[in-house]
């Protein structure tokens, strides 16, 4: 039986999800998880002790001595070989101070509920993940939605959407174009992914309960940001920084 992953608790979402080298990367992107960053962020900004920041994330010392290590490593392949960086996924929980708003009330969870969310704007399903303001997230049991809600991301954009999604207990995702680092941080919650869907959200989500919705090949975020850098030569997941 494989050993159960321990979450590491964090402060917050990182506000970024991916930064990128001027010119032409020199390899495939850098993926700094969470949990990686939130140790570099406690040791190296706010200058905790491994001890005191073990303590923060609810670890081990000799945990926060590997997280630690293993980020170092990718921010040298980083700044030595000009490569991207993407941050995002990983095994981690926010603060309990830092859950939730009044602003999204959503019912809790049922042992027998599935629930998906699908990236919204205007009953349609929006075409970049990276940039979702709005969630619908809908509770189905025995194949039947019972409950919807419509839930705000806050300006929590870019690198914070996966931990939104994470916070709400989201077991199926449903989007548009999606980057490959966000991809990455969708299925390491567990996340069931449907990328590359168009329409209207109800109607994808009949689609999928029907057993009719489709996996696009094409699901790759390939739009332009309004700086002009396109995502398809990366894994961003949200906004990047050149």
């Amino acid at each position: 039986m494989a050993r159960p992953i321990h979450r590491r608790t964090i402060e917050s979402i990182p506000e970024y999800s991916c930064f990128h080298t001027e010119g032409i990367p020199s390899g495939d992107d850098v993926i700094l998880y969470t949990d990686e960053f939130e140790v570099i962020r406690l040791i190296d900004k706010v200058h905790l002790s491994q001890e005191e920041a073990a303590k923060e994330m609810g670890v081990s010392r000799a945990t926060i001595a590997s997280i630690y290590q293993r980020a170092r490593d990718k921010i040298a392949l980083l700044i030595v070989d000009g490569r991207s960086l993407s941050i995002g996924g990983g095994a981690f929980v926010l603060k309990e101070t830092n859950k939730g708003n009044k602003n999204n009330v959503i019912a809790d969870k049922g042992e027998k509920t599935m629930r998906i969310a699908v990236t919204y704007e205007n009953g349609e399903i929006f075409q970049h993940f990276g940039r979702t303001e709005e969630f619908k997230v809908y509770d189905v049991e025995n194949n039947e939605i019972k409950a919807s809600t419509i839930v705000s991301t806050n300006g929590q954009g870019h690198g914070a959407l996966i931990g939104v999604l994470e916070e709400l207990k989201i077991d199926t995702l449903i989007c548009g174009g999606i980057g490959g680092g966000a991809q990455m941080g969708v299925a390491s919650m567990g996340i069931k992914l449907y990328g590359g869907v168009q329409g209207k959200a109800d109607d994808a989500v009949k689609a999928l309960l029907e057993g009719r919705l489709e996996q696009n090949s094409n699901a790759n975020c390939n739009h332009h940001h309004d700086e002009g850098h396109n995502c398809s030569h990366s894994s961003c997941g949200g906004h990047c920084h050149h």
